[in-house]
C-alpha cells in the first residue's frame, strides 16, 4: 500500500494520495465489520505521506460583519444572475464552480432539492442538497429571467456560457470588499451558526 500511495504522492498529488489512503481504510473497516480482517492497516501509514498545502480563502465569520455583507449583497444592482448567485452562496455553501455551472435540470423546486452530478463534485460522486425556502424563492425569481435556457447563471454575453468565478469576486469588490476580506469560495469557510442567526434576523 505504501509503495502505491508513495508513487502518487511523489508526483505531487498529495491530496489524491491522502484520499486514496482514506478509501483503502474504508475497505479495511468494512472487512473488520464482516470478520474478513482483524485490523485497519492504513493506520500504520499515517505520517508517511506529504500533507496537502491548504489554501485558506478570505471569509467573513464575524456575525456583525456577515450581516453587513448579506445586506450589501441584497442591495447589489448588477446582473440578476450574479446577484442570485451571490445570494445563494451563503445559503447553500457550494463551491463556486458547482453553483456557476449548474443547469436548470438539476433543480427540483417542488421537492426543494438540488442534485449535483458527479462530474462537478470534488470527490466525483453525485451530491443531493436540500433547498431551503429562501433558496427556492431566489431560484424562482431567477427562473423567470433565465428559465428558457439551460443555464440559470449564464454570462451577460451569451446564454451558452456560465458566469465566471471572477464575476462573483468582481461583484464583491464592487460592494466594497477587498480580496483579503472575502472571496466567492470563502463563503464555505463561514461558520454555519453565525450565518443562521444573522440570516434569520435579516429576514
Amino acid at each position: 500500500m505504501l509503495k502505491v500511495l508513495k508513487s502518487v504522492d511523489e508526483r505531487g498529488n498529495h491530496e489524491t494520495a491522502k484520499r486514496q489512503r482514506a478509501t483503502i481504510g474504508c475497505v479495511f473497516r468494512y472487512a473488520i465489520a464482516t470478520t474478513r480482517a482483524e485490523n485497519d492497516q492504513t493506520y500504520a501509514l499515517k505520517g508517511t505521506l506529504t500533507g496537502p498545502t491548504v489554501t485558506h480563502r478570505a471569509a467573513i465569520t464575524d456575525p456583525k460583519g456577515l450581516g453587513a455583507l448579506l445586506r450589501a449583497i441584497d442591495s447589489f444592482d448588477g446582473q440578476p444572475t450574479t446577484r442570485a448567485a451571490l445570494r445563494l452562496m451563503p445559503i447553500l455553501f457550494p463551491r463556486p464552480g458547482e453553483l456557476r455551472m449548474a443547469e436548470w435540470s438539476e433543480f427540483d423546486l417542488e421537492k426543494g432539492e438540488w442534485t449535483i452530478p458527479a462530474s462537478r463534485m470534488k470527490m466525483r460522486r453525485p451530491h443531493r442538497s436540500p433547498l431551503p425556502r429562501q433558496a427556492i424563492e431566489i431560484l424562482r425569481e431567477l427562473h423567470a429571467i433565465t428559465g428558457r435556457g439551460k443555464l440559470p447563471f449564464h454570462s451577460v454575453r451569451t446564454v451558452l456560457r456560465q458566469i465566471s468565478e471572477n464575476t462573483l469576486n468582481a461583484a464583491l469588490r464592487r460592494l466594497g470588499y477587498a480580496k483579503d476580506e472575502v472571496t466567492a469560495h470563502g463563503f464555505r469557510a463561514t461558520e454555519v451558526v453565525p450565518i443562521r442567526r444573522t440570516f434569520w434576523r435579516l429576514r
